[in-house]
């Protein structure tokens, strides 16, 4: 009996060094997702601006903090968790959804880019078919929009998480995924939170109390804000492009073939190898969007015509 009991205690034991050896490894596994997704990460963290753009700037912060929560929770309680099940249970099923994940980043991104080179389109706009919208319920679809995009790219930063711990421990597994949702959340929107309130920075500095230096710094950065928001605004819309595409091609042997190839044959320049995949990826992700438009419309338009057929 008392032989028993010690061997149960020696399991016990063995079971626990095993789990901290395995902790041990948490934080190399983390910095290696965090490398993993930078593309995702430069996309979130130059997305997330635009939504607060023509709003309150007393409400900026508010709302990439209602942003930054929803984010964190599909994180930990929606995302984290259907990763493990599906890992477990259907482990093939990951890469399709991640798939439509990216094909659902390459429409939008498609869309942005049209709405761009299309604003002449818009000129002739009936006034009475305009909906009038309250601060309120604009800020609401701000938050629902930004959240709905997050969601994506949030899904492929837990794909990627699972990946690196996919032959772990589960206890492992689990921690790795919730530090690396806490972590790049944390990172990306306080990022946005910094990059939002710039202008409120630069008005700060160029007050009468400050060096002639300083104050010059200050209205510096109040000027050049407008730019800085429509570059992040391009680089947001040109990461969307090359973050799906690259989704969807990791997913195809053949197209994921390739892009290894392209980064082997540029391996000697690192950051040209970068560049290139990137701009592959973006100018892909641009005929794949608009494939995709394409497709929505025809489903719309069949949609659109059965219900007409049964009135």
């Amino acid at each position: 009996m008392a032989s028993g009991f010690f061997a149960l205690l020696d399991d016990i034991s063995a079971l626990v060094k095993v789990s901290a050896a395995s902790l041990d490894d948490v934080p190399t596994q983390v910095a290696k997702t965090t490398g993993k997704v930078s593309g995702i990460v430069i996309d979130d963290t130059a997305v997330t601006p635009k939504y607060v753009v023509g709003l309150d700037p007393s409400r900026e912060l508010s709302i990439i903090y209602k942003i930054a929560k929803k984010s964190l929770i599909n994180k930990l309680l929606i995302l984290s968790p259907a990763a493990l099940v599906l890992g477990y249970f259907a482990p093939w099923a990951i890469t399709p959804v991640l798939m439509l994940g990216g094909a659902y980043l390459c429409f939008e991104g498609y869309e942005k880019v049209h709405s761009m080179f299309s604003r002449h389109d818009n000129a002739h706009v009936n006034i009475e078919e305009i909906k009038a919208i309250t601060p309120e319920e604009l800020e609401k679809e701000r938050v629902t929009s930004a959240v709905r995009t997050d969601i994506i790219l949030s899904a492929e930063i837990i794909a990627i998480a699972y990946s690196q711990v996919v032959g772990s421990l589960i206890l492992n597994q689990i921690v790795v995924m919730l530090a690396v949702a806490v972590f790049i959340t944390i990172a990306v929107y306080g990022l946005v939170g910094f990059i939002v309130k710039l202008d409120d920075i630069g008005v700060h500095l160029a007050q009468e109390k400050y060096h002639s230096f300083t104050r010059k710094f200050g209205r510096g950065i109040v000027k050049s804000m407008p730019h800085i928001l429509s570059v992040l605004s391009v680089v947001g819309t040109a990461a969307m492009l090359w973050v799906g595409a690259e989704i969807i091609a990791h997913g195809i042997p053949f197209t994921n073939h390739l892009l290894h190839d392209l980064e082997t044959k540029l391996s000697a320049m690192p950051v040209v190898a970068w560049f290139a995949k990137a701009v592959a990826c973006a100018i892909a992700g641009l005929i794949l969007g608009f494939v995709v438009e394409k497709i929505v419309l025809l489903v719309k338009k069949v949609f659109k015509s059965k219900s007409k057929t049964e009135y």
